[in-house]
């Protein structure tokens, strides 16, 4: 079911040089095209625009197969996760606040079970807005910082992963 990817939203960093040791510390991007028939739209985009003939096929709604896409965000996700971790030369359990792209709970609490942070140190809000694709991580972190869950100094690791198959993740120090 894609229902819980009805979420929407936007959001945007500002980013800039930081001096010491805050700012980004790493990021870790990859993708697999293998993979694109786990999360897909078939009409409707540049490949195939919309038209009659793809609203009547219905090739301009999400195709997803629903274990399969679990497995590959989970793995991807802490794959993703490991390597910015280890660009850093950060420890797990050094990181104070996972903010991971907020797909569902299942994905959220099995990637942080894999990566080894606790769920009391993951930022979970697709119980209030679902699946804001692209939105989720940029308004979870103006959520955390207004929230005062983190501040200056604070370890933060975001993970994602999107239709493609791509993955990514950061580490940065606020």
């Amino acid at each position: 079911a894609t229902c819980v990817l009805f979420g929407d939203g936007a959001g945007a960093a500002v980013i800039k040089p930081a001096d010491g040791e805050r700012g980004i510390l790493s990021t870790y991007m990859k993708s697999d095209g293998r993979l694109a028939d786990l999360l897909y739209r078939p009409g409707g985009g540049a490949r195939t625009p919309f038209d009659v003939a793809v609203l009547g096929e219905r090739g301009h709604l999400v195709k997803m197969t629903g274990r399969e896409i679990f497995k590959a965000a989970v793995r991807s996700m802490c794959e993703a996760a490991d390597a910015a971790l280890q660009r850093a030369g950060v420890a797990a359990n050094e990181i104070d606040l996972l903010v991971p792209h907020q797909a569902n709970v299942r994905i959220i609490e099995a990637t942080a079970r894999y990566a080894g942070i606790p769920m009391d140190k993951v930022y979970v809000n697709v119980d209030r807005f679902g699946n804001m694709s692209s939105a989720s991580i940029p308004v979870a972190l103006d959520e955390v910082r207004e929230q005062g869950l983190v501040g200056p100094g604070s370890l933060i690791l975001m993970v994602a992963f999107g239709a493609g198959l791509t993955w990514a993740a950061s580490v940065v120090r606020l």
